[in-house]
């Protein structure tokens, strides 16, 4: 008999048809909870889950008593308890590498639209208020020979020094868990401690993965530290950063604007500050999304699966000790 896996939301044809061949695949949309019937009937009898978003707690765990993997179609997984997870044995997986230089073309994207004011630009043009030459007033900044600050050096974050440096002659500072010889040698980058960060960089671009340390690491206290002219970036989640702080900050020109392509509710409300203000560029969390780099996170996904349900090591194991206990 076939093992039962269950696909919602974010994969792709391709890794669904991948996944057929040896598995028994139940689609969901990835709207369903807890209280879905055909969904729990589902994870009552799966032995794998693919997919991103559903929160995987002890309360959904108890509902999944064969499972033996899960497999996020993302680099982020901060809605897996990974603690219950090995506990009970079960296997985490992500797919990290292969969003690398897409998701840093976005964010990089972000930060020149939000320096060059690009899509109040883009109104501007097509409401028909260019009718002279440009006033001072609505000009930009420059991006080129400017002070990078990058919190999270992992492989985004170095992708997006690359283009800092090599592209626009950036100068390249950056704040980590540990030092990164290899890019400081690569891209002559600075490490500095965070208050020295803030208050240096002409761009604040805010990397890190979500964990419990993480969690506002931008308050109220950091946007002060922040220069009047300096821009902020988030491309990394939206509650490793306090909002309140952020909107206070960009309300009273203690930053001059933001990028943002993450929020702590997705998708965010059509009323929320954030979106009421000129100075900042917001963009639906479209790190990873082009359908090439998405068809290769979910067939990357599919593989750490099928890894996982074969008994084999994952390409992307999260949680070491639950394989190794089930040994």
């Amino acid at each position: 008999m076939k093992q039962k896996v269950i696909a919602y939301g974010r994969v792709r044809e391709k890794a669904q048809e991948q996944l057929r061949e040896k598995y028994d695949l139940h689609v969901f949309s990835g709207e369903e909870d807890l209280n879905d019937k055909a969904f729990t009937e589902a994870l009552a009898e799966a032995d794998g889950i693919i997919g991103l978003g559903m929160q995987v707690d002890a309360d959904f765990l108890a509902h999944a008593p064969k499972l033996k993997g899960i497999s996020n179609v993302s680099v982020g997984y901060d809605n897996l308890d990974l603690e219950e997870l090995t506990k009970r044995g079960i296997a985490a997986t992500n797919t990290p590498g292969v969003l690398n230089d897409t998701t840093a073309d976005a964010i990089f994207g972000l930060l020149l639209a939000t320096a060059r004011r690009i899509p109040e630009l883009d109104r501007y043009v097509k409401v028909g208020n260019w009718k002279s030459g440009l006033s001072d007033s609505k000009f930009g900044i420059d991006v080129h020979h400017r002070k990078l600050g990058i919190i999270g050096m992992g492989r985004i974050g170095e992708a997006i020094a690359k283009r800092g440096y090599g592209g626009f002659d950036m100068e390249i500072l950056y704040h980590n868990r540990s030092r990164k010889p290899e890019v400081e040698e690569k891209y002559e980058a600075a490490y500095r401690e965070l208050d020295d960060l803030l208050q240096e960089a002409d761009y604040v671009c805010l990397m890190t993965p979500l964990t419990p340390d993480t969690r506002h690491l931008m308050g109220r206290e950091q946007f002060k530290r922040m220069k009047e002219d300096a821009i902020f970036v988030n491309g990394s989640r939206g509650e490793t950063v306090d909002e309140d702080a952020l909107v206070e900050a960009l309300q009273q020109g203690e930053i001059l604007a933001a990028g943002l392509d993450v929020f702590q509710e997705e998708p965010v409300p059509a009323d929320h500050p954030l979106l009421q203000l000129e100075n900042t560029v917001t963009t639906p969390h479209i790190g990873s999304a082009t359908d090439a780099t998405e068809d290769k996170m979910s067939l990357l996904a599919s593989q750490n699966l099928d890894a996982v349900l074969q008994g084999r090591r994952p390409p992307n194991l999260l949680n070491e000790a639950a394989m190794r206990d089930n040994k």
